[in-house]
Protein backbone atom coordinates (compact mmCIF):
# COMPACT_ATOMS: atom_id res chain seq x y z
CA UNK A 1 0.00 0.00 0.00
CA UNK A 2 2.68 2.20 -0.84
CA UNK A 3 3.99 3.31 2.65
CA UNK A 4 0.53 3.44 4.37
CA UNK A 5 0.20 0.48 7.03
CA UNK A 6 -2.36 -2.44 6.09
CA UNK A 7 -5.39 -2.85 8.25
CA UNK A 8 -4.07 -5.78 10.12
CA UNK A 9 -0.83 -4.01 10.89
CA UNK A 10 -2.68 -1.42 12.56
CA UNK A 11 -4.76 -3.94 14.32
CA UNK A 12 -1.70 -5.88 15.12
CA UNK A 13 0.02 -2.64 16.57
CA UNK A 14 -3.41 -1.73 18.81
CA UNK A 15 -3.04 -5.59 20.31
CA UNK A 16 0.62 -5.21 21.38
CA UNK A 17 -0.04 -1.61 23.14
CA UNK A 18 -3.29 -3.19 24.74
CA UNK A 19 -1.35 -5.81 26.10
CA UNK A 20 1.88 -3.55 26.97
CA UNK A 21 -0.74 -1.54 28.82
CA UNK A 22 -2.41 -5.05 30.75
CA UNK A 23 1.01 -6.36 31.95
CA UNK A 24 2.36 -2.99 32.94
CA UNK A 25 -0.79 -1.41 34.58
CA UNK A 26 -3.00 -4.26 34.90
CA UNK A 27 -6.61 -4.43 36.54
CA UNK A 28 -5.73 -2.42 39.67
CA UNK A 29 -3.70 0.30 37.07
CA UNK A 30 -6.06 1.24 34.91
CA UNK A 31 -8.84 1.69 38.22
CA UNK A 32 -6.33 4.21 39.39
CA UNK A 33 -6.39 5.80 35.86
CA UNK A 34 -9.80 6.13 35.85
CA UNK A 35 -10.25 7.31 39.41
CA UNK A 36 -7.66 10.19 38.92
CA UNK A 37 -9.27 11.21 35.61
CA UNK A 38 -12.70 11.50 37.50
CA UNK A 39 -11.10 13.39 40.27
CA UNK A 40 -9.15 15.93 37.96
CA UNK A 41 -12.04 16.56 36.23
CA UNK A 42 -14.58 17.14 39.55
CA UNK A 43 -11.54 19.46 40.44
CA UNK A 44 -11.48 21.15 37.36
CA UNK A 45 -15.48 21.74 37.68
CA UNK A 46 -14.97 22.99 41.00
CA UNK A 47 -12.40 25.50 40.64
CA UNK A 48 -14.53 27.05 37.75
CA UNK A 49 -17.69 27.21 40.13
CA UNK A 50 -15.36 28.85 42.17
CA UNK A 51 -14.17 31.51 39.32
CA UNK A 52 -17.58 32.39 38.30
CA UNK A 53 -18.58 33.14 42.07
CA UNK A 54 -15.97 35.95 42.36
CA UNK A 55 -18.16 39.13 42.03
CA UNK A 56 -17.14 41.43 39.29
CA UNK A 57 -14.76 44.20 39.37
CA UNK A 58 -16.29 47.82 39.06
CA UNK A 59 -14.57 51.24 39.42
CA UNK A 60 -17.04 53.30 41.20
CA UNK A 61 -14.86 56.66 41.13
CA UNK A 62 -10.94 56.92 39.50
CA UNK A 63 -8.86 58.72 42.20
CA UNK A 64 -8.10 62.34 41.15
CA UNK A 65 -4.55 62.33 42.79
CA UNK A 66 -3.03 62.89 39.02
CA UNK A 67 -3.43 66.21 37.38
CA UNK A 68 -5.45 66.09 33.62
CA UNK A 69 -2.95 66.28 31.43
CA UNK A 70 -3.84 68.24 27.87
CA UNK A 71 -2.18 67.70 24.24
CA UNK A 72 0.84 69.05 23.58
CA UNK A 73 0.86 72.56 22.11
CA UNK A 74 3.50 72.25 19.74
CA UNK A 75 4.07 68.81 18.11
CA UNK A 76 5.07 65.07 19.26
CA UNK A 77 8.65 65.80 19.14
CA UNK A 78 9.94 68.46 22.12
CA UNK A 79 14.04 69.73 22.16
CA UNK A 80 15.86 72.24 24.13
CA UNK A 81 16.99 75.46 22.98
CA UNK A 82 20.32 74.95 24.37
CA UNK A 83 20.47 71.28 23.79
CA UNK A 84 21.58 68.71 20.95
CA UNK A 85 18.59 65.92 21.05
CA UNK A 86 14.92 66.20 20.64
CA UNK A 87 12.57 63.52 22.67
CA UNK A 88 8.89 62.36 22.94
CA UNK A 89 7.37 65.18 25.07
CA UNK A 90 6.20 61.91 27.99
CA UNK A 91 10.19 61.08 28.10
CA UNK A 92 11.86 61.91 30.97
CA UNK A 93 14.43 64.12 29.22
CA UNK A 94 11.51 65.81 27.79
CA UNK A 95 10.06 66.62 31.39
CA UNK A 96 13.02 68.03 32.70
CA UNK A 97 13.52 71.01 30.05
CA UNK A 98 11.84 74.42 31.33
CA UNK A 99 8.47 75.35 29.47
CA UNK A 100 10.52 78.13 28.16
CA UNK A 101 13.32 76.55 26.68
CA UNK A 102 10.80 74.52 24.62
CA UNK A 103 11.02 73.79 21.27
CA UNK A 104 8.72 72.04 19.48
CA UNK A 105 8.61 69.89 15.96
CA UNK A 106 5.62 68.17 14.26
CA UNK A 107 8.15 65.47 12.72
CA UNK A 108 11.10 63.83 13.45
CA UNK A 109 12.79 65.08 9.87
CA UNK A 110 11.99 68.75 11.15
CA UNK A 111 13.74 68.40 14.60
CA UNK A 112 16.84 67.09 12.34
CA UNK A 113 16.68 69.42 9.77
CA UNK A 114 17.20 72.40 13.13
CA UNK A 115 20.08 70.25 13.86
CA UNK A 116 18.99 68.04 16.63
CA UNK A 117 19.53 63.99 16.90
CA UNK A 118 17.06 61.60 18.50
CA UNK A 119 17.43 61.05 22.46
CA UNK A 120 19.43 57.50 23.21
CA UNK A 121 17.05 57.26 26.22
CA UNK A 122 13.85 58.02 24.79
CA UNK A 123 12.33 54.44 24.06
CA UNK A 124 10.87 54.72 20.20
CA UNK A 125 12.45 57.50 18.83
CA UNK A 126 14.58 56.50 15.68
CA UNK A 127 17.86 57.92 14.16
CA UNK A 128 16.75 58.90 10.46
CA UNK A 129 19.73 60.46 8.40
Amino acid sequence: MSGLMSRKNIQDFFAKCKDLLEEGIGEWGLFAIILLVALSAFGLGRLSALQSSRPAVSITEAPSLAKPRGMYKGGQYVASRTGTTYYYPWCGGAQNIAPEAQVWFKTQEAAQKAGYRPAKNCKGLVNNP
